[in-house]
């Protein structure tokens, strides 16, 4: 009997108003899914740091294949946020050893530049072990890259606040004004820049 197996998509800081948009895909087998939910794997919202980190390396282990992607601040400003996270979409599936026939992606919105089938799946997490896993490992190495700047960018509290529009956060933009990494086009939408 041949092994099914399904690629779920999903993305990691897409609200946020610093640094790039993360998206990985993962491959991964019905019965390997069975074992990744038995060790505790859940929507990365859900889970704390540590377990994530734990889980990590298991989906590594018993996924067939998986692949990272990610959008830069630059390319969400110039192109806007959907475009961009899609864009990260498709650079985890381009990692990918073999292009999937269908993919299961997160959320209502498809890929609209991914030519195969693909199904959309809101709280997919819950539903596909291939999609919660895949929250994870975007979770883990956004959550990383954040970590590593915060020596780069003193005074912003990255690790603690990891991009997101904290008041904290706000409140450092005010005191040390912007960087690079900032999403403009995402603080003048929320008219804390002109």
């Amino acid at each position: 009997m041949t092994k099914s197996f399904e690629i779920g998509i999903d993305e990691a800081g897409r609200g946020c108003i610093f640094g790039p948009v993360f998206s990985a895909a993962v491959v991964l087998s019905k019965e390997n899914g069975v074992i990744l939910r038995n060790l505790g794997l859940d929507d990365s919202k859900k889970l704390s740091p540590n377990k994530r980190s734990i889980l990590t390396p298991y989906i590594f282990a018993f996924s067939e294949d998986w692949g990272i992607g990610q959008s830069s601040a630059n390319e969400i400003d110039k192109f806007g946020i959907r475009y961009a996270t899609e864009l990260s979409m498709i650079r985890a599936i381009d990692k990918l050893k073999h292009c999937p026939i269908k993919i299961l992606v997160d959320g209502p919105l498809s890929i609209r530049s991914w030519k195969g089938i693909q199904k959309n799946i809101v709280k997919g997490e819950q539903k596909f072990a291939s999609i919660a896993a895949a929250s994870v490992l975007a979770k883990v190495k956004r959550d990383a890259l954040m970590n590593r700047f915060e020596t780069k960018y003193k005074g912003y509290f990255l690790s603690k606040n990891k991009g997101y529009g904290t008041k904290e956060h706000f409140l450092s933009i005010q005191t040390n004004g912007l960087t690079k990494m900032h999403r403009i086009s995402f603080l003048k939408k929320l008219n804390v820049i002109r």
